[in-house]
């Protein structure tokens, strides 16, 4: 139960949802669930497969550029098209919208780690036959996409013909309605060399100015004879026909691998070919025994059970496997916004990583979330010439949207203005030390990303009446843009700042050696560390007297309340409806900002003004974002508003499954299922990570029979199982601890049943 999705859906909308929910992936290769022989003529495909991090670069048009506008932006690119596979009985095309559909439904198994269609169909000249189409990208060959169908025929069938293709001649997704998806440079990749070796096809491109090289190399078997075969080249494409006796059954077996310039540096097409003689040695049925075992290590870690609630269940799960298909799992690339399912948002990488879909990785598989921290430190250097750019003279200043390093954002209000993304990665650098203990990564990585980011804050911030305070910045919220004292901003500033004292101490102690060498290299002085401190404890949080509140910031609540409740629906998001300025002069957040912040830092503020703050902000926050809804949730749970916060996560556990924000065609809402798991855990469960260690808060909801979940901490794994009134703790694995379970501290030797607060 809830390990499948399914779909039996073939209309025009839904088929467009469809190709994203069913896309497949491994963190390196992403490719859409669309039908191998295609749709009809007249319907609209978002036909795609990605590389993650493999982009081109196109350039930004402005009306009136300003310095420091980025003058280019990187893009993901469509590549090339494997899928294509057309079979033809007795002379008709098998198609879903010709002939007649007896029978039809698709799957997607996240136990297996593959997917079906199954399909019984009538042609238009009477000829009955049951078609299966499996494929699977491979998680432990990372280039590998396998794609097998088995056809039965039912009534006499004399021929069966099929046609396979490998199409180089792709251009990216266009909608210049939606500024979520790119309206131009959809033509990026071009064919440089079309292959034929032996059993082996493969066409090669390269894109158009970044000169990245791609190819994919594609062979074909079948479990019995072909009559005929021949193969043909034209315009970019490289096919294949076989023909074969409709007698008995058929299986028809498509093997793929891509190779890219990033991965395979000397020679992506030698690659191609010294992989695909490796791979064809490889059994089918090996292939999906190691997809299986895989996942079975995955979900023994990092599974999701919620008793009473199947939908739900359903939910998370998907969420999940999502997550782990779409993330980068070497140092190369990262996790996108829509992953590796879709064009949404180009490609890039937000800070919807660090704070929404890093967590999740962290406490259930830390060497992914360690790969992740590489890869953002690999971008160091662009940070630093980013924050010069930005008239800076110190300190790092991470894009807020971006794949190599350079800022994407052409629209700095509620892009670059988002300085809080540094402090952001920040803090995911400090939870991946609390977390893991990981000394040797501090030294070697974290110190000195903290003192650079921190040199950022200094540099942007400025002492006045004896407060650190911050100006013109844009925080969470992106209806509040270029405002003073952005709480959010100030608060992860802070942290920031303290931590960057903290961490040089730490490498000081423990690795004096590295210390010293890293101290000479980036200039660090002890009276730089002073005004790290200096700012930290100075920083200024603007508080309303009247509200007694945070305020989110200097001028927030003193602009007149948008009327939520009296806008038509149909004007939702607000963003396509209304112009920025419009939305700026009213107090209208489109996800959430303050309440973030006391979610992240909850020990900057007491509960009382926590709660106050959540119970005026929750009125203004219209959820125009998908990253709003779980942190609602989280801290609904906390101040135990259990409805809402059973509600607001019910919002996020299924969104993308319900398509409740109408454009999930474009792509998965990654950052939202990484929501999803921080709804559970740290929302549920109470699950926070400080100095002081871990601490757990479990609050069930009354929906539900229990919830179950695991987590890994310094060395340890931690099975919780939260029922109506108790929770039990188990120490599965690793060293007694001592943690906390709603503010008292015990210490969990092998198992331990708690009674709720």
């Amino acid at each position: 139960m809830s390990w499948h999705i399914s779909s039996k859906a073939l209309d025009q909308d839904q088929l467009l949802v469809d190709e994203s929910l069913f896309a497949q992936g491994n963190g390196y290769l992403g490719i859409r669930g669309n039908f191998e022989e295609g749709y009809a003529a007249d319907m609209t495909t978002i036909r795609g497969a990605y590389l993650n991090a493999f982009h081109d670069v196109v350039p930004i048009e402005y009306g009136e550029k300003l310095f420091g506008f980025p003058d280019t932006q990187q893009k993901l690119v469509n590549n090339i098209d494997v899928q294509s596979i057309r079979i033809i009985i007795d002379g008709d095309d098998f198609s879903l919208f010709q002939g007649e559909i007896l029978d039809f439904e698709r799957f997607l198994y996240m136990k297996d780690g593959y997917s079906e269609r199954r399909i019984h169909w009538k042609s238009p000249a009477g000829k009955e036959v049951s078609i299966h189409f499996y494929r699977m990208i491979s998680f432990t060959d990372k280039e590998l996409f396998v794609q097998w169908i088995d056809i039965e025929p039912i009534s006499q069938v004399q021929e069966i013909e099929i046609v396979s293709t490998v199409d180089g001649d792709v251009s990216n997704f266009v909608e210049a309605s939606d500024p979520r998806v790119a309206s131009g440079h959809a033509k990026r990749l071009h064919v440089t060399d079309v292959q034929d070796k032996g059993p082996y096809m493969q066409v090669s491109d390269e894109t158009e100015v970044s000169k990245l090289k791609v190819s994919a190399t594609t062979w074909v078997s079948a479990s019995r004879e072909a009559l005929k075969e021949s193969r043909s080249s034209f315009e970019g494409k490289v096919e294949e026909r076989r023909t074969f006796s409709g007698e008995g059954s058929l299986r028809y077996e498509k093997r793929s691998v891509y190779t890219d310039t990033y991965r395979h540096e000397s020679s992506p097409s030698e690659a191609g070919f010294e992989l695909a003689k490796r791979l064809s040695a490889v059994s089918l049925d090996e292939l999906i025994r190691g997809q299986r075992a895989y996942l079975n290590r995955f979900w023994q870690t990092s599974d999701i059970r919620i008793a009473g609630d199947d939908k739900l269940q359903e939910g998370i799960r998907f969420n999940l496997y999502q997550l782990l298909q779409s993330v980068g799992k070497e140092p190369t690339s990262n996790i996108s916004a829509k992953g590796l399912s879709g064009e949404g948002y180009e490609g890039h990488y937000f800070w919807d990583t660090e704070i929404y879909m890093y967590p999740p990785f962290l406490m259930t598989d830390p060497e992914i979330a360690k790969n992740l921290l590489l890869h953002r430190f690999s971008l160091l250097d662009a940070a630093r010439e980013r924050a010069k750019e930005m008239g800076h003279r110190q300190g790092a200043l991470f894009p807020w949207r971006t794949i190599s390093g350079g800022e994407c954002s052409a629209f700095f209000p509620a892009g670059s203005a988002q300085y809080h993304i540094s402090a952001d990665i920040a803090y995911s650098f400090i939870q991946y030390y609390l977390t893991t203990g990981d000394e040797v990564f501090l030294a070697d990585y974290g110190a000195e990303l903290l003192v650079e980011t921190a040199r950022l804050w200094i540099d942007t911030g400025h002492m006045k009446d004896g407060r650190f305070r911050i100006d013109d910045v844009t925080g969470p919220d992106e209806y509040t843009c270029i405002v003073n004292n952005n709480y959010y901003t100030n608060s992860m500033a802070k942290h920031n700042l303290e931590w960057a004292v903290k961490a040089m101490a730490l490498v000081e102690e423990r690795h004096p050696t590295v210390y010293k060498n890293l101290a000479a290299r980036l200039a660090v002085t002890d009276d730089e560390l002073k005004a790290f401190r200096e700012a930290s404890e100075s920083m200024y949080y603007p508080y309303s007297d009247s509200h007694r509140i945070h305020a989110q910031d200097d001028t927030f609540l003193n602009k007149q309340v948008w009327d939520i409740e009296g806008t038509p629906k149909e004007e939702f998001p607000l963003l396509l409806h209304y112009h920025p300025l419009t939305l700026y002069r009213y107090q209208v957040c489109k996800q959430a900002d303050t309440v973030l912040s006391h979610f992240l830092l909850e020990d900057e503020a007491d509960e009382e003004t926590i709660r106050r703050s959540y119970d005026y902000y929750e009125q203004v926050t219209t959820h125009d974002s998908s990253l709003s809804f779980c942190v609602f949730s989280i801290m609904a749970a906390k101040l135990g508003y259990e409805k809402k916060a059973y509600e607001y996560f019910s919002e996020t556990a299924r969104l993308d499954l319900d398509n409740t924000h109408k454009n999930t065609k474009d792509g998965l809402h990654m950052a939202n299922m990484g929501g999803t798991w921080l709804a559970l855990v740290s929302g549920f469960g109470g699950m926070r990570v400080k100095e002081t260690g871990l601490h757990f808060a479990p609050r069930l909801p009354e929906a539900w029979d229990s919830l179950s979940f695991q987590i890994q901490y310094q060395g340890r794994v931690i099975a919780l199982d939260i029922g109506r009134d108790k929770t039990v703790y188990t120490l599965t694995e690793g060293d007694v601890i001592n943690m906390y379970h709603h503010g008292k501290l015990f210490t969990l030797t092998e198992q331990q049943t708690l009674l709720h607060a």
